[in-house]
């Protein structure tokens, strides 16, 4: 699996390549800035991108800017996006498109190896990996009236792991439930989001930026 990873600071880009390597992923690129990482996503086309939010010169947005653009010249292209803190007006603009293959990390997650490989294998994936710090704020947003405030307690919770891309087995070990109570709950979840019955992985993913984006990003 090919990677692009963009981050100003050489010590964390250097640890984000060996850490990388070290779980067999291939670095096509390692850049410092939002040029460099817009040049290498459009002549390297990676599997995947890590990105830093806030790259040079801006120093802003310049990392979210570049990734996004290069969904729109190559819809769907993953990308994980690694922040210091919680932005939820970055989340919305990554949720955007109405796509998969998108993640919002906090850069604590990066020292949990596991957690962090498993997120970019996810993103890579066509999946979804957001931060559970993300999910927090986002879920104080919501209103009653609507689809999603018609979730029930436990189902919110399932609805909160299967955004952190959680499977169902994974979920059912951490809530100490069965599979099949835990299918039975993301069932209902599909229906009360009014989600068509399709392949189930696309309609997790769908579920997910109902759940992220639906009203609750507005800052």
């Amino acid at each position: 699996m090919r990677v692009v990873i963009a981050e100003d600071l050489f010590l964390l880009r250097d640890g984000l390549v060996r850490l990388l390597e070290a779980y067999d992923f291939e670095i096509a690129a390692a850049v410092e800035s939002g040029p460099e990482l817009g040049h290498a996503l459009a002549e390297l086309k990676p599997d995947v991108a890590v990105v830093d939010v806030r790259l040079p010169p801006s120093f802003t947005d310049e990392g979210l800017q570049y990734a996004l653009a290069a969904r729109r010249r190559t819809p769907g292209l993953p990308v994980l996006v690694l922040s210091q803190h919680v932005e939820q007006l970055y989340a919305r603009e990554l949720l955007a498109d109405g796509s998969g293959g998108i993640g919002y990390l906090l850069k604590d997650r990066v020292f949990d190896a596991d957690q962090f490989v498993d997120a970019v294998r996810r993103v890579a994936a066509g999946g979804t990996a957001m931060d559970p710090q993300v999910i927090s704020q986002l879920l104080t947003r919501r209103s009653r009236d609507e689809p999603l405030g018609k979730l029930t307690p436990r189902e919110r919770e399932v609805m909160e792991l299967v955004a952190q891309g959680r499977s169902n087995a994974a979920i059912a070990t951490q809530l100490l439930v069965t599979e099949r109570a835990v299918a039975k709950h993301t069932s209902n979840i599909f229906a009360k989001l009014a989600l068509s019955p399709s392949d189930d992985d696309n309609r997790r993913v769908l579920a997910v930026l109902a759940y992220l984006d639906r009203g609750g990003l507005s800052c």
